[in-house]
């Protein structure tokens, strides 16, 4: 389903947050048990059925099942991520998809998408980046970089491990991706037989891109403390400390940094291509890149020592 600029906002709670007082005459709300609705996840907008309606904290919170998706995307939400299923609202949403050129499952007729991406990258409940992007992005300057399905797949794990495991990637990296930019640089040398200034120019852009781009719109909340502690001295940069888990996240986000800048169509074209082939460079070597599981974060082991 749909992410972020760094994810989708986990609104799980538990039997303790349920308030028992200040219930309001509506027995759920605006929404009611077994209504069909449209929910907010991520970026995009989907079909939903409310399971379970409940006021917590002063506010109703309801359980959706997000219609054609397995059972484990199931959450909590409140009524800012809800609308009603009416005509209105479904073109809401048809639109929201052709904004963010989701491309159609052949099988399904559903929007092909990466479960969370994001957000990873996309910020959770906003529509936008921090950055505004989405909103001085032209949807036809948009250039699309298809994302191999086990690099889909990659994506949604990422998301898993740290918005609902509260796990995190242990840094530094090795590879970090100066190293990984280097070793498709090598792979391209051999495979050519000459090193071309256009491609080192395209691996620069792409480290340039990654370092500006990581604090602002590639950190899940969870994450950005992390950060802080791993980027401690101004001469450290991004692309030395993270590896290729977040720099998959940069190929969710660069449709929409692409299209901010002033590119001659044909050069872009020739960016598409690369960028093709780097992803497919990286689902070649994605045992050897990627973590295969992440370590717990600080907060989750200090909660774990509580409880214990």
């Amino acid at each position: 389903m749909g992410s972020s600029n760094t994810g989708v906002k986990d609104d799980s709670t538990t039997d303790a947050d349920t308030s028992t007082g200040d219930l309001p005459a509506s027995n759920s709300g605006t929404f009611s048990e077994g209504e069909k609705v449209l929910a907010y996840h991520g970026p995009r907008i989907y079909e939903a059925k409310v399971q379970k309606a409940e006021f917590r904290k002063k506010e109703w919170r309801y359980f959706v099942h997000y219609l054609g998706w397995n059972k484990n995307w199931d959450e909590w939400v409140g009524m800012d991520r809800l609308m009603k299923h009416t005509e209105e609202n479904v073109l809401k949403q048809q639109a929201l998809d052709k904004k963010q050129g989701a491309e159609k499952n052949p099988k399904s007729g559903r929007s092909a998408q990466a479960k969370p991406k994001s957000s990873t990258v996309a910020r959770g409940k906003r529509r936008k980046s921090d950055s505004g992007i989405e909103d001085n992005a032209s949807t036809e300057k948009l250039v699309k970089i298809p994302i191999p399905a086990t690099l889909k797949k990659q994506l949604v794990d990422d998301w898993d491990f740290v918005t609902q495991q509260d796990k995190l990637v242990k840094l530094p990296r090795i590879p970090n991706v100066d190293a990984i930019l280097i070793k498709y640089l090598e792979y391209r040398i051999k495979k050519d037989g000459t090193m071309t200034d256009y491609v080192a120019e395209i691996l620069n852009g792409l480290r340039s891109y990654f370092d500006r781009a990581l604090p602002m719109m590639l950190l899940y909340k969870k994450e950005r403390q992390q950060f802080q502690e791993a980027i401690y001295h101004p001469d450290l940069s991004p692309s030395t400390v993270y590896g290729a888990e977040h720099l998959l996240r940069l190929f969710v986000k660069l449709p929409e940094l692409l299209a901010c800048v002033n590119i001659e169509e044909e050069t872009l074209i020739g960016m598409q291509q690369k960028f093709i082939d780097f992803l497919k460079f990286l689902q070649k070597n994605q045992s050897t890149f990627f973590l295969s599981a992440y370590e717990g974060s600080k907060s989750s082991e200090g909660s774990g020592r509580g409880k214990g």
